[in-house]
């Protein structure tokens, strides 16, 4: 269930949690953060909806507030890491006094710093990101960590009122790696359609 303290010893398979984060995501806008949300968006299905940051670290947050801003028509969705959220922090705040109804973060936390070596982050020395969010304007916050959860605030993704944040407890492993391609150019272009900024 989605709850307000987080079970640290519980915590899911980072590949299932963007599976179900993308079920039946219809027109749904995702925008991926550095290296492994990436991969594990990628292990879903590429898709042309799919907006890859690939090494643009601290920027996906706020790519994905300028979306929703630009387009109240779609439904965005960022998923990234907890090293990714702490290096953006001050973009919590921005999003948290624009507050777009059609804007969803979700955090994959592991407590690990995944693309530099697996050193431990601040989250697992108990920074709250949620608290956080909560803390910058967010008035729906949630620590998930199980299943059931998840769907829940994947429902919610779809037709929420406001913005919606998540700090999804996660396994600090590596699956094998699933790249997109990497070309921006093609990337971008690709996006814009799909947005039906560019026919």
């Amino acid at each position: 269930m989605i709850s307000n303290e987080p079970d640290l010893d519980q915590r899911l398979d980072r590949r299932e949690a963007m599976r179900i984060l993308l079920e039946n995501r219809g027109d749904l806008l995702l925008v991926t953060g550095l290296g492994s949300t990436t991969w594990d968006a990628a292990s879903v299905a590429d898709d042309e909806r799919n907006f890859y940051l690939w090494g643009a670290m601290g920027a996906a947050a706020m790519v994905g507030l300028g979306l929703a801003l630009a387009r109240p028509d779609r439904r965005v969705l960022v998923v990234t890491g907890d090293g990714e959220m702490l290096m953006g922090l001050g973009s919590l705040a921005t999003m948290g006094v624009q507050r777009p109804p059609n804007l969803a973060i979700a955090v994959f936390d592991n407590g690990h710093y995944g693309e530099t070596g697996m050193q431990a982050s601040h989250t697992a020395a108990g920074v709250s990101l949620t608290g956080v969010a909560r803390a910058c304007g967010f008035e729906q916050a949630f620590d998930i960590a199980d299943e059931l959860g998840l769907r829940e605030f994947s429902a919610r993704v779809h037709d929420a009122t406001t913005s919606l944040f998540a700090s999804i407890a996660i396994r600090a492993d590596e699956p094998p790696r699933v790249l997109p391609p990497r070309d921006g150019v093609l990337l971008k272009n690709r996006f814009r359609r799909a947005t039906g900024a560019e026919t």
